[in-house]
């Protein structure tokens, strides 16, 4: 896939992100996937409490290729190439809890937030369903280390597309690219209880306009699926983040249930990949093709 000049910049060997890209960028959207990495650090694996396949189900797994079909409509997609178990890049960047280190945390860092609470800040505790990850405490220095070399440069690299799309366009929609086990977990607020298809969180309304939210929903709801808004997902850090319509930059996120696509225990493409990975193209299709009077109007 050829990238623009800009996102050349960008691409380097050993970054813990890429971007993929057309030749030249003609929509105004940038579509992100930060929770699909799956570039295991041999040393975290070694180290960690569970196997590898458990590590894996804090994965939004195969979601990049889900969404691979962006830059053929015009708009680049940044991944993330480290699990989200390792680092998670849809947090603040010190959104730590203290019970998981030796060392006492600088003031600065978040320590209470209700996801550092669930076990699942910027670094982790927990995998999705519960279960601890690591066998001793951390060093305030590891986490560090991790937000500097892997967090930073994928939050500077979708900055920059951010602003090179909203230089280019007037304004820019992130797509934040994301999904869900299709049965919450003990650590989330539907605990017990089945998912809708999809999940839309542009916290509620105040990050993305709702002429964008309400393109996303019909077009899904045209395919036959279940969508709700805001519950039990509103968005996260990079909606929060970066969506501030006023500005020009409007940020939507998209869960997926795993069990439209995937076998959610082997973590393994389903039957039904093909089938959802060509109506997402569909749904990309619709954002790259819609009109912006109504944003205008927001």
């Amino acid at each position: 896939m050829l990238i623009t000049p800009v996102d050349a910049a960008l691409q380097s060997e050993n970054l813990p992100f890429d971007i993929r890209a057309p030749k030249i960028q003609t929509v105004p959207l940038v579509f992100a996937s930060p929770h699909s990495g799956r570039n295991y650090p041999a040393d975290f694996v070694q180290e960690a409490c569970l196997d590898p396949v458990e590590l894996r189900r804090s994965e939004d797994s195969f979601v990049d290729e889900l969404f691979g079909a962006a830059p053929d409509f015009g708009a680049p997609l940044i991944r993330a190439l480290f699990p989200r178990a390792f680092i998670d890049a849809n947090r603040e960047p010190f959104e730590l809890d203290p019970k998981m280190f030796f060392d006492t945390l600088p003031p600065y860092a978040n320590t209470e937030s209700n996801r550092v609470l669930a076990g699942l800040g910027t670094i982790a505790r927990v995998v999705s369903y519960g279960n601890e990850i690591y066998r001793r405490k951390l060093s305030f220095a590891e986490a560090a280390q991790r937000i500097e070399t892997f967090y930073h440069p994928y939050h500077a690299a979708l900055g920059t597309l951010i602003d090179h799309t909203r230089e280019r366009f007037g304004y820019c929609i992130v797509v934040d690219c994301h999904s869900m086990p299709s049965i919450g977990g003990p650590l989330d607020t539907d605990t017990g209880h089945g998912r809708a298809d999809f999940v839309l969180g542009d916290r509620f309304g105040s990050s993305c306009a709702t002429y964008i939210t309400e393109i996303i929903e019909r077009t899904l709801t045209g395919f036959g699926y279940a969508v709700t808004r805001n519950k039990p997902f509103a968005g996260g850090f990079t909606t929060e983040n970066y969506g501030h319509p006023r500005d020009g930059v409007h940020a939507v996120q998209i869960e997926i249930n795993r069990a439209l696509y995937m076998d959610e225990i082997r973590i393994q493409r389903g039957q039904e990949f093909g089938r959802i990975a060509a109506q997402v193209s569909d749904l990309i299709a619709a954002l790259a093709n819609m009109g912006t009077q109504a944003l205008a109007a927001e």
